[in-house]
């Protein structure tokens, strides 16, 4: 008789829980805000890892990281984010934030052969014959004995004019024009005659030679 009794009334108490519970406010939990950020950079990894890589962790999962891992290391761990976790990027973009994060976080640096290289992977090395034209350019029209590939002469060397431009996605334009109309200023008061005469494939042989030094 009690079990009779008193079983309506536990019925009744749990379905009251059950409203009240399901009446209750939802759980809500407020994050603070995203303050760490990527370390900007020239390169042109810094915009793509913004881009690509902030969409699934933070910032500071980089800082995290061992200090002073190479490029092959940094480039190992972009590419553990595509093919592990599924990261949205390719391979040139796994090439490219790796590149960014080495020498921005690791022991590589901006201008480091395999740093440009992986960073802009569309400027393809030229071919012997190109290689061939730009010397025999350079010869006849008396450049090297303003300029050398690797040192300071009279103007700067090529090294140092491919380095002030690299990144610039006007580069080919500006060094062509500067080849073409000459000018001062830019390197030291010495000027540089134009050299006008040269055609418009000649000038663009010239200035692709020296961007890729």
């Amino acid at each position: 008789m009690h079990r009779i009794t008193f079983l309506p009334a536990l019925l009744f108490a749990t379905q009251a829980c059950w409203i009240a519970t399901a009446a209750a406010e939802p759980l809500t939990i407020k994050l603070p805000p995203e303050t760490a950020a990527l370390k900007p950079s020239s390169l042109p990894g810094y915009a793509l890892a913004q881009q690509k890589c902030s969409t699934c962790h933070s910032a500071d999962y980089i800082n995290f990281q061992p200090p002073g891992m190479s490029l092959e290391q940094w480039t190992a761990e972009a590419g553990k984010m595509k093919n592990t976790y599924g990261a949205p990027i390719s391979d040139e973009d796994v090439s490219i934030i790796g590149a960014y994060l080495a020498a921005t976080y690791g022991s590589a640096h901006d201008n480091d052969a395999g740093v440009q290289a992986a960073s802009y992977p569309s400027k393809t090395e030229a071919t012997p014959v190109a290689k061939n034209e730009a010397m025999s350019l350079l010869q006849n029209n008396a450049c090297l004995s303003c300029h050398a590939v690797d040192h300071k002469v009279v103007g700067p060397s090529y090294h140092e004019v491919a380095a002030k431009y690299a990144g610039d996605a006007q580069a080919l334009e500006k060094v062509t024009s500067s080849i073409q109309q000459g000018g001062s200023g830019k390197w030291g008061n010495v000027p540089m005659p134009a050299f006008a005469q040269l055609s418009a494939d000649e000038l663009k042989t010239l200035a692709t030679f020296i961007l890729e030094q």
